[in-house]
């Protein structure tokens, strides 16, 4: 299911794109990565490296294990925000291959960038929140999370048991689903260009990597069942925290959740991110800081390749046009309000 879907057109993203240019011409600041994000990244991965070499090779008894192991999860997903993120949509840094270098952070964290590439950068903007197009919303059969997917009798619970299964979802993407993609070259209904030589190194180096640094390693220093749960809550929470997050911006009852007709979405590209995308708690430094401006989600479906840094002013901006255009800009004012419109939004899919 991968033929293009075709919109009508509007002035609303030339508009948009006038405005932001209008934006960075008047404050002369580099649409970039700058040096603010570049030490955001040395600060995230000594936040990982200290983590694991207490996890790993400090003598601590095992109970004590766990708020390391939490805090090598929660780091690994705010390299994947800030790092892997920006890189991946060429905004981490004015140089092409220190983009490409910051893309690859995606290796250090047991996955595939050359499989994300295809799965955030080709199908979720393009098709977000459309069933059988966006991959991140179809987790099918153990949930619902758009109107248009069918229902099945365990739903009812997901709001309850929806939180374990983003947990699992570390494990799913590095042992299973990578694998699996590129050797059939699929990734759920989409197909993948064959992946060349170069890519299959970088694969399975990477892959072997992480089974180095995250099993045979602690096993040399740890007894199996010491080591299992440290690697389960490592594992654990470095796919929670990237899964919730991205669940809050879409998965939410302000956001839609078009269907395709005879190939055709309702809606120019730019609305169709406006009405698929929610912001949430833009007041929330904390929030914005770790996870990459990801709270500012509507922005950055926009603009992609403006770095996250530029989320905030940019947003108010993308607010002011979109009222002149008659387009609903939709923001949850706090992390807790959204969190309860994606458990009510769940509950609500799950009920008969």
């Amino acid at each position: 299911m991968n033929a293009p879907l075709s919109r009508p057109k509007s002035d609303l993203r030339r508009a948009l794109k006038t405005r932001i240019d209008q934006h960075f011409s008047e404050s002369g600041r580099d649409p970039r990565g700058g040096r603010a994000l570049h030490a955001k990244a040395v600060i995230l991965l000594g936040w990982a490296a200290i983590s694991y070499g207490v996890l790993v090779f400090a003598p601590i008894p095992w109970w004590l294990g766990v708020l390391p192991a939490m805090s090598l999860g929660v780091a690994m997903a705010g390299i994947g925000f800030n790092i892997l993120h920006d890189g991946g949509h060429g905004s981490f840094a004015t140089r092409r291959g220190l983009n490409r270098l910051a893309a690859r952070s995606c290796e250090l964290l047991g996955l595939s960038s050359y499989f994300w590439h295809y799965k955030h950068n080709v199908w979720h903007p393009g098709f977000a929140n459309v069933n059988g197009l966006d991959i991140d919303i179809d987790i099918a059969p153990l949930g619902r999370f758009s109107p248009h997917q069918p229902r099945r009798w365990w739903h009812r619970w997901q709001h309850l048991y929806m939180p374990f299964v983003y947990g699992l979802l570390e494990v799913y993407w590095t042992f299973w689903s990578d694998p699996v993609a590129i050797v059939t070259s699929r990734v759920g209904h989409h197909e993948v260009p064959r992946a060349p030589l170069r890519e299959h190194l970088w694969f399975w180096g990477a892959k072997l990597w992480f089974v180095a640094i995250a099993i045979v390693v602690p096993l040399l220093m740890h007894d199996p069942l010491t080591w299992l749960m440290g690697f389960g809550v490592v594992m654990f929470t470095a796919g929670f925290v990237p899964s919730l997050v991205f669940q809050l911006a879409h998965v939410v009852e302000e956001a839609e959740f078009p269907e395709a007709v005879d190939g055709a979405l309702d809606g120019e590209w730019a609305e169709h991110q406006l009405r698929t995308s929610v912001d949430l708690a833009p007041n929330n430094r904390w929030l914005t800081w770790y996870s990459g401006g990801l709270n500012f989600q509507a922005t950055h479906h926009l603009f992609p390749a403006i770095a996250h840094t530029h989320y905030p002013a940019l947003s108010r901006i993308i607010a002011e046009v979109a009222e002149e255009h008659g387009i609903p800009y939709r923001c949850t004012p706090s992390l807790l309000g959204a969190l309860r419109s994606h458990f009510r939004h769940l509950r609500r899919l799950g009920q008969a």
